[in-house]
């Protein structure tokens, strides 16, 4: 049977598998390995049946409901979960009503979702009926162009031998996780996630495009030297050491992705 599916992007899940009770002296690795399997089996069956209560987490967990309890604390402060009222249909009983616990957007979004075939196939669409590759194109610097309007205050507002930094710093902000460091003749501009990787994977356009404004926010031109895309392990451009004079002047070209 296949094993369900592992939240992403944090740290509350990885490592998918049965609960057992950990003997004392187990490896401390073991142990946070089977917390976060379990943590992962609450999530997931708050994504399967909608808001739960602790009761009825034990319940179809098999675990106590003080385990649940300290799960659903790890789960509330990593953001995953909300405790809210559980509705209540029909006359109230007297007490208070038990707590249902819900997925927030930021849970949701933990999961592996559709999205980057749902990208793939508008792309793919576009491609076809609106006029292939020059239409890929087209959107990707279009995106790109959008998204880079609050790159470019960052770069002006910033000296010119710390454009590069400054660009780093808003590449980072948007998900990117961005750094900069001297090179021999230059810089480097790493970015160690892509948020798009699976897409660009497919459609180079839209590494191209990202290179181009690369180019023109720093005034020079540019060589992507390496992209999570293509399997790298970091998406690497090259920026050459120019003048002040260079550096403000827009440049005309850009390096392409490597094919």
């Amino acid at each position: 049977m296949p094993a369900p599916e592992e939240l992403r992007n944090n740290g509350v899940v990885k490592n998918v598998g049965e609960v057992r009770e950990t003997p004392t002296g187990t490896p401390q690795e073991e142990i946070a390995t089977g917390e976060r399997s379990t943590r992962n089996r609450v999530a997931r069956s708050i994504l399967d049946h909608g808001p739960s209560t602790v009761a009825e987490l034990a319940g179809r967990l098999g675990l106590t409901q003080a385990a649940v309890r300290r799960h659903l604390d790890a789960l509330v402060a990593d953001d995953i979960v909300a405790a809210r009222e559980q509705r209540v249909y029909g006359a109230r009983t007297r007490g208070r009503p038990a707590k249902a616990f819900a997925l927030t957007d930021c849970g949701r979004d933990a999961f592996d979702q559709s999205y980057d075939k749902l990208a793939a196939d508008a792309l793919r669409w576009i491609q076809e009926r609106f006029g292939g590759d020059e239409a890929v194109v087209a959107f990707a610097r279009a995106r790109i162009a959008e998204q880079a309007a609050g790159y470019r205050q960052a770069i002006e507002a910033a000296a010119p031998e710390e454009r590069t930094e400054a660009l780093a710093k808003a590449l980072s902000a948007d998900g990117y996780a961005a750094t900069a460091r001297s090179a021999p003749v230059g810089e480097q501009l790493c970015q160690h996630h892509c948020p798009v990787a699976h897409v660009a994977e497919k459609f180079p356009q839209l590494c191209e495009a990202e290179t181009e404004i690369f180019s023109q926010l720093l005034g020079t031109h540019v060589q992507r030297l390496a992209t999570i895309a293509h399997g790298d392990g970091v998406c690497t451009t090259f920026i050459p050491r120019v003048s002040t004079a260079t550096q403000n002047a827009s440049a005309s070209t850009a390096g392409r992705n490597p094919a």
